[in-house]
């Protein structure tokens, strides 16, 4: 489910806390109480409240359950605690100019389009070292575009569960091999490699190979 932080490195401890005050006001957000969120989740209250302080790492389907449970999307979980949620930022503007000056990291630096530099929206590390980028700039409505390294020997689940949400996912395999576990079947991709599927359909990532795997996913919302 989720990884206890060891002692002595600052850095994750400062992320994983920002991540959890996010997801802590994603919730309050949404209405839900701590012990509602974590009865739709099947997990103790006492796992949320971890979560949501820094204490514990939540595993990429973890994390997935948690902002699908909350109706909205992962890239939210990227915006820095206090931002306004895409889904609140992008209902009054009509252009996509205007949606996307509303929500990025960055000014707008030209006629309706947004850069991101480098270094500017820092990685996610989850359970089993998976670290998730989200590569576009700002919310864009009904898409989601993220980096993921899946270290060797890592999973999206450490307890086997697989995963399921609205939508599509497109992905398109960089370096190393990652395989897809389907119920019933597995499917095993290599660099060059690419897969769409519906993501409603129960699934869940993993690297059973000595290197580590790097590929590109795009979400497509229904």
């Amino acid at each position: 489910m989720a990884n206890v932080l060891e002692s002595g490195d600052e850095a994750a401890q400062g992320a994983n806390e920002s991540l959890g005050r996010r997801l802590r006001e994603l919730r309050t957000q949404s209405g839900l109480s701590l012990r509602a969120l974590a009865r739709s989740l099947d997990i103790s209250a006492s796992a949320v409240s971890q979560i949501e302080t820094g204490v514990m790492v939540p595993s990429v389907n973890r994390l997935i359950a948690i902002v699908t449970a909350l109706g909205v999307p992962l890239s939210a979980a990227f915006e820095a605690p206090g931002a306004e949620s895409a889904a609140a930022s992008t209902t009054a503007a009509t252009t996509l100019g205007d949606r996307l000056a509303g929500i990025a990291d960055e000014p707008v630096e030209g006629d309706g389009y947004v850069i991101s530099r480098a270094g500017r929206v820092p990685d996610m590390k989850l359970e089993s070292g998976v670290v998730y980028r989200r590569l576009s700039p700002g919310p864009v409505p009904g898409l989601e575009i993220f980096e993921s390294t899946y270290p060797a020997g890592s999973t999206g689940s450490a307890h086997g569960d697989l995963i399921r949400h609205d939508g599509f996912e497109i992905g398109s395999i960089t370096s190393g091999t990652l395989t897809i576990t389907f119920e019933g079947e597995d499917v095993t991709l290599s660099a060059g490699d690419s897969i769409t599927f519906p993501a409603t359909r129960p699934h869940r990532l993993s690297n059973r190979s000595g290197e580590p795997c790097v590929a590109v996913w795009l979400i497509v919302h229904s």
